[in-house]
C-alpha cells in the first residue's frame, strides 16, 4: 500500500512537470519526436553553412592583399594620366541633341560574375538606372554577369554588348586591353561624344560607393586648349592612339577598384554570415536540449504510469 502511494505521488509529480513543459513549449508527445529530429537536422545544416562562410571569409581575406596591390598599381597609372589631361586642360565637350535622336552616350558598367558579396552589385545597378533616367537613349556595355542580369530586367534594349568571365582574379592591363578592343568595335557602329564608366569605388575596408568616370574621346583630346604645348610628332593618329590607351588604362583602373571593393565586401558579408550562423547555432542548441528534455520527461511518465498500473 505504501509503495503504491509513493508510486502515485511520483507519477503525479512527473505528469505535472510534463504539463508544464507542454505549456511552455506547446508540444505534445507525438509532435515532440518529429520536432526533435527536425531541430537536429536544422542544427546540422546551420553548422555546415557556418563552415562554408568561415572558409569563404578566409579565402577573401587572402585575396584582399592581392586586390589592394592591383588597385594601388592601377591608381598610379591613372594619376599620371589625369595629370596629363590636367595640363592639357582637357574637358568633355557639351553634347547637343541631333535630329536623328541617336544615342549620345555609351555607358560601361563593371561588376563581376560572382555573388555573395552583399549589395555591391545591386547598388551599382541602381546608380546606372538613375543615370538612365536622364539619358534614356544611352547604350550600355555590361562587364560581368551580375550587372547584366539586373539591367536586363529594366533596360534590355539599351544593352549592346555583354562581357563575362570577369572577377576570377585581379585584373591586368592585358585583360583590360582586350576589353577595350571590344568596346572600340561597339564605338565604330555609333558615334558617342560621351563615354562613362560605372564601377564600385572602395571608400574603406567596410564601405564602398558607386562611382562614374568619364572617358575623353579622340575629338575631345584633339581639341584640348593646351594640347599643342606637348612635343608630339606630326601624326594625325596621335589623339586616336591616346584615346585607345586611355580607354584601356581607365578600364584597368575601374576594374581594379571594383575588384578590391568586391573582395572587401565579400569578406565582410561572410564575416556577418558566420556571426549570424553562430548565433543561430546557440539558439538551436538550447532549443534542441530543451526539446530533448521534454522527450525524456514523456518517456519517464510512460514508464512510471506503466509501473504503477502493474503494481
Amino acid at each position: 500500500m505504501l509503495s503504491r502511494i509513493v508510486s502515485n505521488n511520483a507519477t503525479r509529480s512527473v505528469m505535472c512537470h510534463q504539463a508544464q513543459v507542454g505549456i511552455l513549449y506547446k508540444t505534445n508527445p507525438v509532435r515532440t519526436y518529429a520536432t526533435l529530429k527536425e531541430v537536429e537536422m536544422r542544427l546540422k545544416s546551420i553548422k555546415n553553412i557556418e563552415k562554408i562562410t568561415k572558409t569563404m571569409k578566409i579565402v577573401a581575406s587572402t585575396r584582399l592583399s592581392k586586390a589592394e596591390k592591383a588597385k594601388i598599381s592601377a591608381k598610379k597609372m591613372d594619376e599620371a594620366e589625369q595629370l596629363f589631361y590636367k595640363n592639357a586642360e582637357t574637358k568633355n565637350l557639351d553634347v547637343e541633341a541631333t535630329e536623328t535622336g541617336a544615342p549620345k552616350e555609351l555607358i560601361v558598367a563593371i561588376t563581376s560574375d560572382k555573388g555573395l558579396c552583399g549589395s555591391i552589385h545591386s547598388q551599382l545597378a541602381k546608380a546606372v538606372r538613375r543615370h538612365l533616367n536622364d539619358q534614356p537613349n544611352a547604350d550600355i556595355v555590361t562587364i560581368g554577369d551580375k550587372i547584366k542580369m539586373q539591367l536586363l530586367r529594366t533596360h534590355p534594349n539599351n544593352i549592346k554588348l555583354s562581357i563575362n568571365g570577369i572577377g576570377k582574379d585581379a585584373p591586368t592591363f592585358q585583360e583590360s586591353a582586350l576589353i577595350a578592343d571590344k568596346l572600340l568595335s561597339v564605338m565604330k557602329a555609333g558615334t558617342y561624344p560621351k563615354i562613362s564608366i560605372f564601377y564600385n569605388d572602395p571608400v574603406s575596408s567596410l564601405s564602398f560607393e558607386p562611382s562614374e568616370k568619364p572617358i575623353f574621346n579622340a575629338k575631345t583630346i584633339e581639341q584640348s586648349p593646351s594640347f599643342g604645348k606637348f612635343e608630339i610628332d606630326t601624326d594625325a593618329n596621335v589623339p586616336r592612339d591616346l584615346f585607345e590607351y586611355t580607354l584601356a588604362n581607365q578600364m584597368l583602373t575601374a576594374m581594379a577598384q571594383g575588384y578590391a571593393a568586391e573582395i572587401s565586401a565579400r569578406r565582410n558579408a561572410m564575416d556577418n554570415a558566420s556571426k549570424n550562423a553562430g548565433d543561430m547555432i546557440n539558439r538551436y542548441s538550447i532549443l534542441y536540449n530543451r526539446t530533448r528534455q521534454a522527450v525524456i520527461t514523456n518517456e519517464l511518465v510512460d514508464i512510471i504510469t506503466g509501473a504503477s498500473s502493474l503494481g
